[in-house]
Formats: C-alpha cells, sequence, structure tokens
C-alpha cells in the first residue's frame, strides 16, 4: 500500500542503501575508465551498478512504486508514489577523477518530491528534505536565515547556460560565475546560501529531482524556463525533455538574473 510519507524504517533503509553505494563510489573513484552513451555523455561501470543498486533497493523498501532512472526506465511511471534517480549525477567530474559529485534520490507523491536525499560522497554530506517538515545536512537543521547570513556574490552556471555571455557582451554579468559540473549541486548550493543564483539550461528531472525540494523547503524562488515539472503525465517519456530553470536566493535575486536566465531562449 502507497502512503502519503515514509515510515521511519523506510527511511532508514533509503539511509542505508544510500550509505551502501556511496560507499562503493569511493571505492571506484580514481580506479575506473568510461565509455560513451547514444547521446554522448559518459557513463562509467560505476553508475550503471549504482543505478541497478537503487532500482533493486527502492523496489523492496517500497514495494509497489515505480522507480525511474537516468541509466534505467525514463518513463514516469503510473503509480501514485514513485522513485526519480540520478545515481551518479557529474559522471564527467568523476571519470576525470575530480572530486565532486553526487547521488540524487527523491521520491514523488502526487506529483511532486516529497522526501528527497542527496548525498555528496567525497564530502561525506548528505542532505535530506521532506515536505512541509524541513531540510537538514548532515543532521542539523538549515533554514532560510542561515542561508541569508552566507552573503554569498556567486551565481551557478552550466556548460549550457554559459553562452548567455557571448548574448550579452557589452553587459557585465550580475556575479561570480562558478561552474561546477553536477546538476543538483549547483541549483542546492543555492538553498546552503554558497551561491546567490543558478542557471540549468537543459537540466533532466533525474538531476533536479531532489534539488527541487530543497528549494522550496528553504523558501528559494524558482522559475521554470520552459516546461514545468509538477505536470509530467503517467507513462510520459522524459528521456529527452529538459526542464531549463533559474533559482535564487530570494525574489530580488531572481528578478536580478531573469534578464539573463531569458537569454537563453533568444535566437
Amino acid at each position: 500500500m502507497v502512503t502519503a510519507v515514509l515510515t521511519a524504517d523506510q527511511l532508514s533503509a533509503v539511509e542505508q542503501l544510500i550509505d551502501r553505494v556511496s560507499e562503493r563510489q569511493r571505492q571506484d573513484f580514481g580506479h575506473i575508465s568510461s565509455d560513451l552513451k547514444a547521446d554522448g555523455t559518459l557513463i562509467t561501470a560505476c553508475d550503471r551498478w549504482s543505478d541497478a543498486a537503487f532500482v533493486e533497493g527502492l523496489k523492496k523498501i517500497a514495494p509497489g512504486e515505480g522507480v525511474l532512472s537516468e541509466e534505467g526506465s525514463k518513463l514516469v511511471p503510473d503509480s501514485r508514489a514513485y522513485w526519480v534517480v540520478d545515481p551518479l549525477d557529474g559522471t564527467t567530474n568523476f571519470a576525470a577523477g575530480i572530486p565532486y559529485w553526487a547521488i540524487s534520490v527523491a521520491r514523488f507523491v502526487d506529483g511532486r518530491p516529497s522526501e528527497v536525499f542527496l548525498d555528496v560522497p567525497a564530502l561525506r554530506q548528505r542532505i535530506v528534505a521532506f515536505k512541509g517538515r524541513g531540510a537538514f545536512r548532515n543532521g542539523e537543521v538549515l533554514s532560510a536565515e542561515t542561508r541569508l547570513l552566507a552573503n554569498s556574490a556567486c551565481v551557478s552556471l552550466c556548460s549550457r547556460s554559459i553562452r548567455v555571455l557571448q548574448r550579452k557582451p557589452d553587459q557585465p554579468f550580475p556575479g561570480k560565475i562558478r561552474l561546477l559540473g553536477v546538476a543538483s549541486l549547483n541549483l542546492v548550493s543555492v538553498a546552503m546560501g554558497q551561491t546567490l543564483g543558478a542557471l540549468e539550461a537543459t537540466p533532466r528531472i533525474w538531476d533536479l529531482a531532489a534539488a527541487w525540494l530543497v528549494l522550496e523547503e528553504l523558501e528559494c524562488p524558482i522559475r521554470w524556463l520552459g516546461a514545468d515539472p509538477s505536470l509530467l503525465k503517467p507513462g510520459q517519456d522524459l528521456s529527452q525533455a529538459p526542464f531549463p530553470m533559474l533559482a535564487a536566493g530570494s525574489v530580488a535575486q531572481l528578478n536580478r538574473l531573469l534578464p539573463w536566465a531569458e537569454a537563453l531562449s533568444e535566437g
């Protein structure tokens, strides 16, 4: 039977599953080769193992709830609750020996993220959020007040959104640019106060699923620049569906960055 929220035992089981995958990724880091997927992006054996571990594990933890994952089925499940998983976000970093990647696991209920987990194996950090119940990093409460005190001047761009600089060559960009190479962490950096905004040109649903709820729980405004991921339909194929978005630490910062976000669609 599908429930609106996970039980304490289920939450613990999900954390243990992420622990197991995170440990395997740390062991494989620096000792693995990569190849190309059909879309030209990198994949490693560790991506495949991690994906299979999550698909198998989550089906045992939450029977009857479908799993949508980057390396597995990309069709929106027809169950009321389902999981959206990116088993290794930042494969390019991982394969290149750059110790910055993430595991993104999100449970959706009625089309919106309900419980999410974002693990950074190399830093041994885990951010979790529960709809209406807040967000936490390694067990400590995160708050909007803490974010605002950080006073960051950085803005996170993805490799594809960097082209906005070419479309406004006569205007200074309103922030110090950072390209972290990990979509989920680019977005959650806003909620953490590490950046004042993040612009993602082509994130897939598995890139943004966990960060989405963390941003909402910490009162960070989001502007969808194309399709709205809250309108997904059962059976919808998301393999080639981007959800361009802008996230910011405040409405004022969102408005300041919005002209640059809108420049993504120019031309």
